[in-house]
C-alpha cells in the first residue's frame, strides 16, 4: 500500500468536485479499492501502486478537460476513467468556455473579425457603440491566451474619466474609489473564470486591473493588454499606453467615438491615434455598428434614436437655428 498526492492546481476545485462533492463521490465509486481524501487542490489516495498510478493519470485527464471546458459532468467522468474519448461540445468557433461550460463565441460578423484581427496583429483597435461586445470579446481572447499559455498575464485598464459623475466623494482608499469604475471588466472575467481561480489570479497579479495612470513607466511583456473606453484618453495618455507594449505581447484597444466624456477643449487620444497610425503595418482595426449590438433589443433602438437626434441638431446648428 502506498500513498499518492495528486495536485489539481490549474482548475477551480468547486468545478472539479461538483455540487456537494458529487463528482468526487462518483470517482470514489469508480475506484472502490482505493481510499481517498480531497481538500482544496490536494487529493490524497492510498492503495496498490498500479491502481493509484492509474488514478493519478485519470485525475489529470479530468483536470485537463475541466480547464478547457470549465465544466465536468458524470458522463465525462465515466468516459475518461474508462479510457474512452469524451464527447466534445459541438462548437467549432468557440473562443473559450465560460462558467458552467457556456461557450463564448463571436456572435456577429464583426466579433468574428475581431478574433481574426487579434490573431493576425499585435495591436488591434475595436471601435463601435455600446453593447456590441467589443470589450467582452477582447477579454475572452485574453483569457484564452492565458489558458493556452500564450501569455503569462492579462492587464486590463481604463482611463479614470467619469461619465458625468465624480468618484471623489466615494468612501475608502484609491482602490475602493476606482473599483466601481472598473466593474465592467470584473463582470466579464467573472463570466469566464471560476471565482476561486479568478481570486487566485488577482492575488498573484496574473490578472491585473488598473486605471490607465498606473501604466506609466511599465514595459508589458508576455501579456495580453486591453485598454477599454479609450475614447476618454488624452493624446499624451494613449501615446504613453501604446508605448508600453513589450516582447511577446498583444494589445487590444476598444472605444466608442460617440461617448467621449472628456472636456470639450480636450482632444480624444483615441481619435488622434487612429489618424496617426492608419498606415502603420501590424495594426488591426475592426469597426462595429448597430447590427452588432448583442444586448437587449431596446439598446439598438436607443442608439439609433440618439444618432437621429445628434444628426438633426447638427443640421440645425449649421443652419443657425435654435435646438
Amino acid at each position: 500500500m502506498i500513498e499518492r498526492i495528486v495536485i489539481i492546481d490549474s482548475v477551480d476545485p468547486v468545478s472539479f468536485y461538483g455540487v456537494n462533492n458529487s463528482n468526487m463521490q462518483l470517482i470514489r465509486n469508480l475506484f472502490p479499492k482505493l481510499r481517498m481524501a480531497a481538500r482544496g487542490s490536494v487529493i490524497k489516495v492510498i492503495g496498490d501502486d498500479k491502481e493509484t498510478a492509474e488514478f493519478e493519470k485519470r485525475i489529470k485527464e479530468l483536470e485537463e478537460y475541466c480547464v478547457k471546458y470549465n465544466s465536468l459532468n458524470e458522463e465525462v467522468i465515466l468516459d475518461i476513467i474508462k479510457g474512452k474519448e469524451p464527447a466534445k461540445p459541438k462548437h467549432d468557433d468557440v473562443i473559450i468556455y465560460g462558467i458552467n461550460g457556456k461557450p463564448i463565441t463571436g456572435r456577429t460578423e464583426n466579433q468574428v473579425k475581431l478574433v481574426e484581427a487579434f490573431h493576425d496583429n499585435d495591436l488591434t483597435f475595436a471601435l463601435g457603440p455600446a453593447g456590441t461586445g467589443k470589450t467582452y470579446i477582447a477579454i475572452a481572447l485574453a483569457v484564452k491566451a492565458l489558458k493556452n499559455r500564450e501569455a503569462r498575464k492579462i492587464i486590463l485598464s481604463r482611463p479614470a474619466v467619469e461619465a458625468g459623475e465624480k468618484l471623489g466623494f466615494l468612501p475608502g482608499d484609491m482602490k475602493d474609489k476606482i473599483d466601481p469604475y472598473l466593474q465592467p471588466l470584473y463582470d466579464a472575467l467573472e463570466d469566464m473564470i471560476p471565482a476561486v481561480k479568478l481570486k487566485e489570479y488577482m492575488e498573484t497579479n496574473v490578472i491585473q486591473i488598473a486605471p490607465l495612470a498606473f501604466m506609466r513607466g511599465r514595459t508589458l511583456n508576455d501579456a495580453v493588454i486591453v485598454l477599454d473606453e479609450a475614447q476618454n484618453t488624452t493624446v499624451h495618455q494613449i501615446k504613453m499606453f501604446l508605448t508600453r507594449l513589450g516582447m511577446n505581447a498583444k494589445m487590444i484597444i476598444t472605444g466608442d467615438a460617440t461617448q467621449i466624456d472628456l472636456p470639450r477643449s480636450t482632444t480624444s487620444g483615441l481619435m488622434q491615434a487612429l489618424r496617426v497610425l492608419k498606415d502603420v503595418p501590424g495594426i488591426g482595426r475592426v469597426e462595429f455598428g448597430k447590427k452588432d449590438i448583442v444586448r437587449h433589443a431596446l439598446v439598438q433602438r436607443i442608439v439609433e434614436a440618439y444618432e437621429r437626434f445628434d444628426k438633426e441638431n447638427e443640421e440645425k446648428r449649421v443652419k443657425g437655428e435654435d435646438f
